[in-house]
């Protein structure tokens, strides 16, 4: 009898901690996730600067169409270029940039913390802007646990 309730016990114990620990999952992509736009977000300002700099000393500078290409290192999980026309599909928990519309995307590694209003089950994030730095804008607004995802 003694050795059942131990038992029962330590089942409730691990089955709360599963839980807590898909949470803290969720939660950590959703930090990786945010760290990846603001690294590009970073990258738009600086080479901004850099073409400013560039213009008033009279040196040509080339515009990257790839917003990954502006980081020093690209992220271990950028799958490269891909085109919604191709069959392939990214693994989980990569990003991808997509030339034709000026898009990046990514898919969550964990899909049932991540909500889309049109059901889409990649995050597509636009590379706006003429002057000034560019920008990267939410097509919807995506939700991760209870977050928007900006």
């Amino acid at each position: 009898m003694e050795w059942s309730l131990v038992a029962g016990v330590i089942a409730v114990l691990a089955f709360l901690f599963l839980r807590e620990m898909r949470v803290l999952q969720g939660q950590s992509e959703l930090a990786a996730v945010k760290t990846t736009l603001g690294a590009l977000r970073t990258a738009f300002v600086i080479d901004h600067l850099q073409k400013n700099i560039a213009a008033a000393k009279s040196i040509t500078t080339v515009t990257q169409r790839n917003p990954f290409e502006l980081l020093q290192r690209r992220p271990v999980n950028y799958a490269g270029e891909m085109h919604p026309t191709q069959s392939i599909t990214p693994q989980p928990g990569t990003w991808v940039f997509d030339s034709d519309c000026s898009c990046i995307g990514y898919l969550p590694i964990y899909d049932q913390w991540f909500d889309s209003p049109n059901g889409d089950t990649m995050a597509w994030f636009q590379v706006i802007g003429a002057l000034g730095p560019l920008q990267l804008r939410a097509r919807e607004s995506y939700v991760w646990q209870g977050q928007v995802m900006n």
